[in-house]
């Protein structure tokens, strides 16, 4: 019997990932380390948690901390925190890190140097990176459904008339679509891209991810690790909340068709979530790098509910995010396509890592494709 290609490759990478192997993580903080200070390696292999204690690294000597695992073999990519992703390891200057990348094909031993923690760099005036399309329109928007409050975000097309109506993209992480001063490392750069178009005007509306909450807002369901999923509710305070506001405030076209949602990582699977959820409201997501490895009950509400999706549904990953990255994204669509009658492309990058400037470079394919349906 001849085995499909893509069935192939994951099993391929299936048996790939039963290897495991013994890391070592030595940590020589050059940066100082105060008595009351706790290190943690937060990375893909955790869901990217600052304060793991299952990645807590432990005194070795005068200057040296450690930290022995054991990982499947693959790729991961990691950064070492004090405990939140405002007291991470920086350069020296304070300019943020790259994401470190562990690749991992056998016994390892890995030694690392802090340059420097970001709390601890005297702060540099920031300019506004928004063009001035983008206005936070609301710093306390409250959220019955979670039960606390929100930061929002919304990018006006350049020709914005309220006489005319807009299609609506929805998107999570709103600290990291426009303004570089409150990203973690760095942003979409939604705006710079969408006041190049000379066509295809569109409303985005960014939503501020939690805090210590997001892991728990993104996901549906509840995590042995991470605790209880809020994604529901996530899901709910957006369609009966945030939307009718945003559509009585603005100059929107309401319908399913012109109705979108995109993110990534967490934001990613919260996308889908949503639209699974509610067929009814969105015509379209975008779900970039999409962290199905926290919820495998997503592949089973595919199946059940994916029937009702129509319109465009957008995928992309990369093969350097971590092994799973790849597979777990190809199983979605296909199951996602199996099912549904919607527009499915997808895009699977062999360079492609975790970060927000691969999503900079991916964003604008995602959207031209998506607003197609609008011209």
């Amino acid at each position: 019997m001849r085995i499909p290609l893509l069935l192939q490759f994951m099993l391929l990478v299936w048996s790939h990932g039963l290897s495991q192997y013994n890391v070592k993580i030595e940590l020589t903080a050059g940066a100082p380390v105060k008595p009351d200070d706790t290190l943690y390696l937060a990375g893909s292999f955790n869901g990217w948690n600052p304060r793991d204690p299952d990645y807590r690294l432990q005194p070795g000597g005068r200057i040296v901390y450690f930290l022995n695992k054991t990982l499947p073999a693959g790729s991961f990519e990691y950064k070492v925190t004090r405990g939140s992703w405002e007291k991470a390891e920086c350069k020296s200057g304070g300019e943020a890190i790259s994401n470190r990348l562990l690749k991992l094909e056998s016994d390892t031993v890995i030694r690392l140097m802090v340059e420097e923690w970001a709390d601890r760099v005297p702060p540099k005036p920031k300019q506004s990176t928004a063009s001035k399309q983008v206005k936070i329109v609301h710093t306390s928007f409250y959220s019955p459904q979670l039960k606390r409050y929100k930061r929002i975000w919304v990018y006006l097309p350049k020709t914005y008339n309220a006489r005319k109506k807009y299609p609506v993209l929805y998107m999570h992480d709103g600290q990291n679509l426009f303004e570089d001063s409150c990203s973690y490392s760095g942003e979409w750069g939604v705006d710079e891209y969408l006041d190049s178009l000379k066509s295809g005007a569109c409303i985005v509306v960014g939503i501020d991810h939690g805090g210590a909450k997001r892991f728990n807002e993104y996901n549906p369901y509840d995590h042995a690790r991470f605790g209880k999923g809020e994604g529901s509710q996530y899901a709910d305070f957006i369609v009966k909340t945030l939307k009718p506001w945003v559509d009585r405030k603005f100059s929107t076209l309401r319908g399913q068709a012109h109705t979108y949602i995109a993110g990534s990582s967490m934001g990613g699977l919260i996308s889908l979530y949503t639209l699974l959820k509610y067929p009814k409201v969105f015509g379209g997501a975008g779900i970039f790098s999409p962290a199905f490895w926290t919820a495998p009950a997503i592949m089973d509400q595919i199946t059940k509910q994916g029937k009702a999706v129509k319109g465009r549904v957008f995928f992309y990953a990369g093969k350097q995010e971590d092994e799973t990255m790849a597979p777990l994204t190809l199983q979605a669509m296909e199951k996602l396509r199996a099912v549904s009658s919607a527009q499915i492309r997808t895009i699977i990058r062999n360079d492609g890592m975790h970060n927000e400037a691969r999503w900079r470079v991916e964003f604008p394919l995602f959207f031209q494709w998506l607003l197609q349906s609008e011209k």
